[in-house]
Parts: structure tokens; C-alpha cells; sequence
């Protein structure tokens, strides 16, 4: 499949949509969900349409269409990342229960009191709020590594807070404020020569970047598929099988057991262990739909693209007066975070949309770190495989017009 933007873009139903004013969709908050490609429609309608039965129970011909379609999507998700089993895949709701997950089957059970986690000021709520919760319930400490002025860790001071008693380090590959994307092999390295454990939060970086799991030594890794072009309400937990097999499930009752008895029972094998009740099967189809269009596209091809694009949408909005960008890490996806002064990030987006162009408006579930860049919320534009310079020029000249609209009055 040749990258052409303007080509894939008659492929998503939803970025056809033009409004009454005649202007079209300009889609702009891919950090908070993706719109989805035609393929990985078909695949969830055919389901609910040929194949709807539930999975790994029954022997009819639905179940076992349903079963097999599923345990596909597992391998293709499992491939996409460079995991060496299927069975290291853990289908979720998304990257937050993934985290959860871990955050009760493994941190409450072998943590201890006066033991450490560790997270970035650049986490979204999802990579930081289970662990304040986890430690609290262990009597255990949560540290956070400071961001540096140009939204880089501040690696230094990682490194000192990387001692011995730290049990885990939990950690984004990439910032959905910042566009950030953090060393992630070498904090992976670091972490495990002091002992630690590394969950890494891939909603951002396995929609965009090249990964492979094994090679980075990851020991946990979670994403969402929706951030990927695939339905909302799916997601994968990866992990070690020696840590699957340690955990404790989140969630009990059907489909996860091996025996149950009148006052116990047992579990079954990962990844079944943790996925109790009728999953979502049409959501694990789509993403394995959706996998399938990106692997056509190619990782490489897609990083270019959204390099490029990046380039070009920093230039442009640098020149926007009264315009400042949070974030200038030179490794960075296509998330560019900006405050128009004078104008609040609600009413930029509010005026934006007005003009056909939808971005995102908020703390963006990222508090401590807005906290830190010293603003109570920010306006965000994030691109994809979609979006090309016209849309850059778009949201250029509707910035303008914001700015030249409140400074009038």
C-alpha cells in the first residue's frame, strides 16, 4: 500500500463528513482516538453478522468461527509487536485496565513495605494513579523523575532515584503532552541492572513507532487499540510468561478457571487466566483488522510521514504570534501541545471546531505535568497517517483567526 494521505483517507467513512458551511472534517486528536479504516469495520460487522458466538465454550460452528477469529487477532497482535508467544497476550479493555492489571495481580502481591515504584511527571493519570494506589495499600513509596525544561527526562536525576529499593519503574514511551518519546531501551536497561521491574505505557508509541518487545526487554507493556484505528474497548496487557504465571487475576468467575470446588478453585493458564467473562470479541477482531492495515502500511513508511509532518507543523504554528508549543524533544511523535495567549485552551478549540477542525482542549489527563509547565490546561493537535500539510495550513490560519478574534476584543 503507497503512503498517500489524501488516497487513505477515502478509507475512514468518518473523515468524509463535511459540514453544513461545506468545509470538511479536519481530524486533529489522534492521542485521544483514532478513526476507523473500512477494514476493520467489515471485520467487526462480519462477526456480529456470521459469526457471532461466544468463544472457547461450545462446539458449534459459530463458537469455533468465533474462537478461531479471536485466537487470530491474538497472533496477529502478538506478531505486530515482536511478542514471542500469543499466549503473552492479554486481551483488556484498554492500556488503564492493563495497568491496573498489573498494579493488583503483581505490585499488591509481592510488594513490601518500604519498597519503591517509579514514574515520570510526563505519565498520563492511567500510569500513576494505580501505583499511588498500590503503594499506599503496601506501605511502599512513589517517586516521581522530573521533567527538564525542553520535556526530556531529567535523566540524572532518574538515575538517583534508581536505587536498590525501587521494585519497578513504570513509565511512558511516549508523552501524549510532549510528544516526548523517552529512551526507552536504555531506562528498560538501566531499571533492570538495579534490580527493577519495567512496565511501559505504549498507548502512544505502538500506534506510530516500530517495537518490538523482546528486543527492549520489556517486562509488562500495555496499549489501546482504539489509538491504533481499532475499536474502542479493546486493549492488550504483553508480559513475561514468568510474570503472568507469578500474577493475580483481576477479574474471577467464568472462562478463567481450571477446576472450582464448593470453596476454592484454579486458575487457568495465562492469558486466559485474566481474561474472565465473555470478552470482547468484536473489538480483539477489529484490532487484529486493524494491525493488518498497518503492517500493509509499514511502520517505517508511517514514521516518516508523521516525522515530516511534525517538522512542518512546528514550523507553522512557531510562527503563530502569541503562540508557545510545550515540548522541543528532538525525538518527539506528531503531538504538538500550545497555549495561545490571552485565550483559553476551551475557547480555542470551541472556535476551531466551528471552522471543521477537531482538536483537544484539557489537562489531558496529565495534571502533575501541567503542573510542571506551569498552565492549568493546554489546546493539542495530534496527526496520523491521514493528516497532511493541508490540514497543518488549515489549523494555522483558524489559529490566526482565533488570535485576531479575542485580541480585537
Amino acid at each position: 500500500m503507497s503512503f498517500e494521505p489524501l488516497k487513505l483517507r477515502a478509507d475512514f467513512p468518518a473523515l468524509g463528513r463535511v459540514f453544513d458551511d461545506g468545509r470538511r472534517l479536519v481530524y486533529l486528536d489522534n492521542a485521544a482516538t483514532t478513526q476507523k479504516p473500512r477494514d476493520v469495520l467489515k471485520a467487526t460487522r462480519r462477526y456480529y453478522e456470521e459469526s457471532a458466538g461466544n468463544v472457547h465454550r461450545a462446539v458449534h460452528r459459530l463458537a469455533a468461527e468465533a474462537t478461531g477469529l479471536y485466537e487470530e487477532a491474538r497472533q496477529k497482535i502478538a506478531a505486530f509487536i515482536g511478542a514471542p508467544s500469543p499466549k503473552q497476550i492479554v486481551f483488556t479493555h484498554g492500556a488503564t485496565e492493563g495497568i491496573n492489571l498489573v498494579a493488583h495481580g503483581w505490585a499488591r502481591k509481592f510488594l513490601n513495605a518500604g519498597d519503591e515504584l517509579l514514574v515520570t511527571e510526563m505519565e498520563h493519570h492511567s500510569n500513576l494513579i494505580p501505583w499511588q494506589q498500590a503503594a499506599r495499600a503496601k506501605g511502599a513509596t512513589l517517586r516521581l523523575v522530573p521533567v527538564l525544561a525542553d520535556g526530556t527526562l531529567d535523566r540524572e536525576a532518574f538515575r538517583r532515584l534508581l536505587t536498590p529499593r525501587v521494585k519497578l519503574l513504570a513509565v511512558t514511551h511516549a508523552s501524549n503532552v510532549l510528544g516526548t518519546i523517552n529512551p526507552i531501551a536504555e531506562l528498560i536497561r538501566e531499571a533492570h541492572a538495579a534490580g527493577a521491574r519495567v512496565l511501559v505505557d505504549g498507548a502512544q508509541s505502538v500506534p506510530h513507532l516500530p517495537l518490538n518487545v523482546a528486543a527492549l526487554d520489556a517486562d509488562f507493556l500495555v496499549f489501546s487499540g482504539h489509538k491504533m484505528l481499532g475499536p474502542t474497548g479493546i486493549g492488550v496487557l504483553y508480559a513475561k510468561p514468568e510474570l503472568l504465571d507469578a500474577m493475580d487475576p483481576l477479574l474471577t468467575g467464568g472462562e478463567m478457571i481450571s477446576r472450582v470446588w464448593d470453596d476454592h478453585a484454579t486458575w487457568a493458564e495465562p492469558p486466559q487466566k485474566f481474561e474472565a467473562g465473555t470478552p470482547h470479541i468484536a473489538g480483539a477482531i477489529g484490532l487484529g483488522a486493524a494491525v493488518d492495515y498497518l503492517a500493509k502500511l509499514g511502520h517505517d513508511a508511517l514514521r516518516q510521514h508523521e516525522l515530516a509532518l511534525t517538522a512542518y507543523a512546528l514550523e507553522k504554528l512557531g510562527a503563530v504570534p502569541d503562540l508557545k508549543i510545550f515540548g522541543r524533544a528532538p525525538e518527539r511523535l506528531g503531538v504538538v501541545s500550545f497555549a495561545l495567549e490571552g485565550v483559553h485552551p476551551h475557547d480555542v478549540a470551541q472556535f476551531l471546531d466551528r471552522d471543521g477542525l477537531a482538536i483537544r482542549a484539557g489537562h489531558m489527563c496529565a495534571q502533575p505535568l501541567l503542573r510542571r509547565l506551569g498552565v492549568p490546561a493546554v489546546s493539542r493537535a495530534s496527526f496520523y497517517l491521514y493528516n497532511d500539510r493541508d490540514d497543518v495550513d488549515r489549523l494555522a490560519a483558524a489559529l490566526l483567526a482565533v488570535r485576531k478574534f479575542f485580541h480585537a476584543t
